[in-house]
């Protein structure tokens, strides 16, 4: 069946400045970004206090807080090993924008919607009657489709029965991989900056976390810290590629030398590859694709960003069947199974011709364009994203004294949203000079963002 696929652009909704404010409310924070750690004032934090402007925006939720201790009578509780994940940024920069009626361009979620072919199938998925609870791995026509992409994408041919797990969002599938292959004390590398569910489900697993930075201009990998990172206690190495938050993408280089390490030393990777079909400036290689990886490799990825339905929440894992028992182990435990009409969408937007995702790709580098540009001309030292939709930027030359501090200035001043890096480092000072914007959003808010910096962002 030929499913006919409508230009992106004429499918973008035309949203009012009261509908733009709408879309930052809490309620639609979701996996298109990762969430990230509150601004703590733990000792690691303290190069970057806690401002009084967060603090008193982030005074409701304390508030709800003492209400639900006041009601029930007892303290509020949580487990020591997630004392430190708290309210995230996006929670925190979310309310500062409804409350300053800013422009968001920090929070990663589409303004827009996914394209209607695939909404037309889950509406038919529901009314064909596939409500109930689905087949704890996936549903069989998805499994086959996550199969069959990922052999055309990477040319390795996976069983869909043994070897394909569909999870809720990518972040479960995270969970479920970790949670089923890390034993306490195992240690796990990731590279800094990185998307926080991975320390924060480390956490949940007892594992140790090791840090390498990526470092700006290019955020290349730094090799010979690598070889002397990895010990006879490293299990695994994490990583995100395309890499959210700094749009890098790891070159075939560095992923040969990362997979002759792991081989080497009997070490397994972890690769977060929902960005896959938005890189831009060069070829996307999945990890386990190359020589001797496939039977240490688990490949995560979802529906998400590639079809802006980040709250359908469609993830899914590849693994050869001797990690796969582990996951799904833990993923039979976390969720079970994932939404079953959503999954029958799912397998019909795996399905689309290649001109969607041609079409997907020339709408996001235009964007891109319009905000590199705009960046450049607002001041900013912007470094390159060769893939994702993010942009991160160098916003020293405006005098702040760290990222914490710009975006506050940002939002209540100049009525723009971004986000700061450093809640996405084990050591935040080494973030405190970046901050990241994002892009997916339509060409008008996009433009709208950036005359606001130039009209008040002042050096």
């Amino acid at each position: 069946m030929v499913h006919v696929v409508p230009n992106l652009r004429n499918q973008r909704l035309k949203k009012s400045r009261k509908n733009q404010i709408r879309l930052l409310s809490m309620h639609s924070l979701m996996r298109f970004t990762p969430s990230s750690k509150l601004f703590t004032c733990s000792n690691h934090f303290a190069p970057l206090k806690f401002s009084s402007f967060i603090a008193a925006t982030m005074s409701t939720v304390s508030t709800q807080n003492d209400t639900i201790a006041q009601k029930t009578n007892h303290p509020l509780q949580v487990a020591k090993r997630l004392e430190k994940f708290q309210t995230t940024i996006f929670t925190t920069m979310s309310l500062l924008a409804i409350k300053h009626g800013a422009i968001n361009l920090g929070q990663g979620f589409p303004n827009f919607d996914g394209p209607e072919f695939v909404k037309e199938a889950a509406i038919q998925a529901i009314r064909d009657g596939k409500n109930q609870y689905a087949r704890g791995y996936g549903v069989p026509d998805l499994n086959m489709a996550i199969a069959e992409r990922f052999k055309k994408d990477t040319g390795v041919g996976v069983d869909p029965e043994k070897e394909v797990t569909v999870t809720s969002g990518c972040t479960e599938a995270i969970a479920a991989t970790i949670l089923g292959l890390i034993n306490p004390g195992d240690e796990v590398i990731l590279f800094a900056p990185f998307y926080d569910s991975y320390e924060a489900t480390l956490s949940m697993a007892g594992a140790k976390v090791k840090s390498i930075t990526l470092r700006p201009p290019d955020f290349a990998v730094p090799i010979e810290e690598l070889k002397c990172t990895i010990s006879k206690n490293t299990r695994a190495i994490l990583i995100n590629t395309p890499h959210n938050p700094t749009g890098k993408m790891f070159t075939r280089e560095e992923l040969n030398c990362i997979a002759s390490l792991c081989i080497e030393n009997d070490v397994l990777v972890f690769t977060d590859e929902v960005y896959d079909k938005l890189a831009f400036d060069m070829e996307h290689i999945s990890m386990a694709s190359l020589p001797g990886m496939f039977e240490r490799t688990v490949t995560m990825n979802s529906l998400g960003k590639t079809f802006s339905l980040t709250g359908w929440k469609i993830g899914w894992a590849i693994a050869p069947p001797h990690l796969t028992w582990g996951l799904r182990q833990a993923h039979a435990f976390l969720t079970f199974s994932t939404s079953n009409p959503m999954q029958w969408a799912a397998a019909v937007a795996l399905r689309a011709p290649d001109s969607y995702y041609d079409e997907l790709k020339r709408d996001y580098m235009a964007k891109r364009a319009i905000l590199v540009e705009g960046l450049k001309a607002v001041g900013f030292k912007v470094f390159p994203s060769t893939g994702t939709y993010f942009v991160v930027v160098d916003h020293t030359p405006f005098g702040l004294e760290n990222d914490v501090a710009f975006c506050e200035y940002l939002v209540k001043e100049v009525g723009v949203v971004a986000i700061p890096t450093s809640v996405f480092y084990l050591n935040p000072e080494e973030g405190k000079d970046l901050v990241r914007f994002t892009f997916c959003k339509d060409e008008e808010t996009i433009r709208s963002a950036v005359e606001r910096m130039k009209e008040k962002l002042r050096k």
